[in-house]
């Protein structure tokens, strides 16, 4: 994808991309606060805490009412790195997992530092908003898989034996590539994965959910994402535990009435995939978003995982508007999630008119540099 020019966008497809990247990364940023305040807590402790019916709004976390955690914090990094690309790819410059790479680090150093560094001037905006430096609960397998300069590639990855969830939770922003080829969303979410997630497996479901992602994005149903996922993940070796969960959680949406106990077993013992599978079962089952969402926290398990996965998919399906209006209100960094997705947007659809051949805009290239 060379950055579709805005040529080839009709203002309705302009304004109905937007609405989806808005609605992916901000359903993925308000399913991890609504998790937040109870990630990692059973049921019952869930329903001893906030009621029979367990979380059922947002809670406080971290100080406050809507906070996220690294997952969010992650996701936009991701984002950030796809738009640098973008803008680098004019100078002949073109390997976007080093672009990628480069954004963890500068998150990274969010979870390092005290506040941004006005003399790291090539940072861009993103790494200069304050609200991102605070420590939330990322796990030693991220800062250790992003400690150095060296980048975890497929040949050599990071961490080869983690299969955690947290690769296939920033790689929604894969999935809104809408200009490029599925099998290449794969590709690129797997390599950025291998950076902090080294199992096949780990990697595999991240590709998965981008392209799961990139189907809804382009204007697909969540069953047919799901079925374009299961034959490109066909192709691709080591891809069972992937395809089975998959396949198990689509299976379970004919078994009757969801409950946290089905959510809980779909997880297992919640690797990456399992995660996957689970979230694309409560957004499948869940009524509207709320409900997907609330079904997608209260259980046995990573609570703020499943919720920044199921919101990711319900928001590329059904845009901003459909998202809980009382939860976006009090989401943290919203005005932040909001500038970045439409920042997104355009660059997707009208890159050229912002550093192309015919002329570059000053303030586009200060926010996004090509150093």
């Amino acid at each position: 994808m060379g950055g579709t020019s805005g040529a080839l966008w009709g203002r309705a497809e302009q304004q109905d991309f937007r609405s989806r990247v808005r609605g992916t990364l901000l359903g993925a940023a308000v399913g991890d606060a609504l998790g937040a305040p109870v990630d990692g807590l059973g049921l019952a402790e869930i329903r001893a805490a906030h009621g029979p019916d367990g979380v059922a709004d947002l809670a406080a976390a971290h100080g406050r009412r809507g906070a996220v955690t690294h997952l969010t914090q992650l996701t936009l990094f991701s984002v950030d790195g796809l738009i640098r690309a973008q803008v680098r790819r004019d100078t002949g410059a073109w390997h976007p997992p080093t672009d990628l790479h480069r954004a963890y680090r500068r998150w990274l150093a969010t979870q390092r530092d005290w506040g941004p560094d006005e003399r790291r001037k090539d940072d861009g905006w993103l790494a200069r908003e304050e609200w991102l430096y605070a420590r939330r609960d990322a796990p030693r397998v991220l800062l250790l898989g992003l400690g150095d300069e060296s980048m975890g590639t497929p040949d050599a990855p990071k961490n080869p034996g983690a299969r955690g969830p947290e690769a296939a939770a920033r790689s929604a922003p894969f999935g809104l590539l809408v200009g490029w080829e599925p099998q290449l969303v794969v590709q690129l979410a797997m390599e950025c994965a291998t950076q902090t997630h080294g199992h096949p497996a780990g990697c595999l479901a991240a590709g998965a959910y981008a392209v799961i992602v990139h189907a809804l994005a382009r204007g697909d149903s969540l069953d047919g994402g799901v079925q374009k996922a299961l034959a490109l993940l066909a192709a691709r070796p080591g891809h069972d535990p992937v395809s089975d969960a998959l396949q198990h959680a689509l299976g379970a949406v004919r078994q009757g009435l969801p409950t946290p106990a089905r959510v809980a077993e779909l997880i297992g013992a919640g690797t990456a995939e399992a995660l996957v599978a689970a979230s694309v079962y409560c957004a499948l089952v869940g009524e509207d978003v709320r409900q997907g969402l609330r079904l997608a926290v209260n259980h046995d398990g990573a609570s703020a995982a499943m919720g920044a996965l199921t919101g990711g998919l319900l928001g590329a399906l059904h845009g901003e508007t459909a998202l809980p209006p009382a939860w976006l209100a009090e989401l943290e960094g919203r005005p932040t999630i909001l500038e970045l997705a439409d920042d997104f947007a355009m660059e997707m659809t009208q890159g050229p008119a912002l550093h192309g051949p015919a002329g570059s805009s000053p303030g586009w290239l200060a926010r996004y540099p090509r150093a």
